[in-house]
């Protein structure tokens, strides 16, 4: 069949249409801080303003997550060397993404974000004020880039979901961040429907953050992240009254007083923060019987002295960057699991990770994330 000149301008229209990405459209986006934001979406360049926001970024686009991403901050590394490198050996080319510093100590280079032209600077809201304090929003708006700002940190309960939306719509992503939305929420209600069936005593749970990182002791949570975390999993989240805020301290005779039945240490491989400290090295394919052996350590310091939960060995060591990404329900089922077992004998938060990992993410699914003083090591 011969094609008139008409016909042949409307098929290669087609052709073009389908072998070329769609054209960015002006969207309004609200950020986690209420401010409506002009992008250019879907975003083809953009700077994550840290670089564990690849955790949510690879959830969206299992096929190619750094595919648009122009720079990012050089954390990811140094906070989660073993996931770094599991990134690094499927995507080398990420070693040529140019790295910046952070927003809150002041390292961050704008002018070299300026000239990487990005469609838009992704920031986590604890940066906000360090943000402001700067005049980066003004300045970067005088050059046309757009800054938004998402939240999986400060109160990650109620953020998760808006900053999944806020990064499918500039993704032009949005079915898949549905699914994954509605995929977190049904694992959390595994663990929700039962306590809400059975109703069960609430053991007093205390959350150390970082335990080990220095010989300070202890950093907790407030009424937000790993300590709503615990709540959510049916304890008492012992620092809930002592800290106002997400973040904080309690000392050890508080601890001591409150006798908690159950401790959670969350923890990682710092070491290119702290050298052979006494953190646990929870985290990707981590070795556990060494985790175990650090974690037994732990217990021997002033602080727990004589307290419920070591002598019952109800203490527990969780990878720490579960505070700092969307895949909290994985959490919140495995402390459920430790406060409940009864309860919660047929949960496998193990093969919901997995399956995260098999639906979502571009990685192959590596063990190794929590650690128990009750585990047979």
């Amino acid at each position: 069949m011969r094609l008139t000149g008409k016909t042949a301008a409307l098929a290669m229209g087609l052709l073009v249409s389908m072998v070329l990405p769609a054209l960015a459209d002006k969207v309004t986006v609200k950020d986690v801080t209420g401010r409506s934001v002009e992008v250019n979406a879907p975003v083809n360049h953009m700077i994550l303003g840290e670089g564990r926001q690849i955790y949510f970024l690879a959830a969206l686009d299992k096929e190619a997550p750094f595919e648009h991403v122009v720079g990012w901050r050089d954390d990811l590394p140094k906070a989660d060397p073993e996931s770094y490198q599991a990134y690094l050996t499927k995507y080398p080319d990420i070693t040529k993404l140019p790295t910046f510093g952070g927003m809150k100590d002041g390292t961050f280079d704008i002018e070299q974000a300026v000239a990487l032209k990005p469609d838009v600077i992704l920031m986590n809201v604890d940066a906000k004020t360090a943000t402001e304090e700067a005049g980066y929003i003004e300045k970067l708006a005088k050059v046309g880039i757009p800054l938004v700002y998402v939240d999986f940190r400060e109160k990650p309960m109620e953020n998760t979901e808006p900053s999944m939306r806020i990064m499918g719509q500039l993704m032009g992503r949005e079915a898949v961040a549905e699914d994954f939305i509605k995929f977190r929420a049904d694992r959390i209600e595994r663990v929700t429907d039962v306590l809400e069936k059975n109703n069960p005593a609430k053991p007093v749970v205390f959350v150390e953050r970082a335990g080990g990182y220095s010989d300070d002791c202890c950093m907790s949570f407030g009424d937000e992240n790993f300590g709503k975390m615990v709540e959510i999993s049916g304890g008492k989240n012992m620092a809930k009254d002592i800290i106002p805020g997400t973040f904080g301290t309690v000392n050890p005779e508080q601890i001591i007083a409150s006798n908690p039945d159950q401790i959670i240490i969350t923890g990682g491989n710092w070491d290119k923060y702290v050298p052979g400290g006494a953190w646990v090295g929870v985290g990707y394919g981590s070795d556990l019987k060494e985790a175990h052996r650090k974690l037994e350590a732990l217990t021997k310091r002033p602080a727990f002295t004589g307290v419920k939960a070591v002598e019952d060995k109800n203490v527990h060591a969780i990878w720490h960057q579960f505070y700092n990404n969307p895949y909290q329900f994985v959490a919140i089922q495995e402390i459920a699991k430790w406060l409940h077992p009864d309860l919660f004998a047929d949960l496998d938060p193990e093969a919901t990770f997995k399956e995260l990992h098999a639906r979502f993410l571009p990685l192959e699914y590596k063990p190794g994330y929590f650690v128990s003083l009750k585990d047979d090591r």
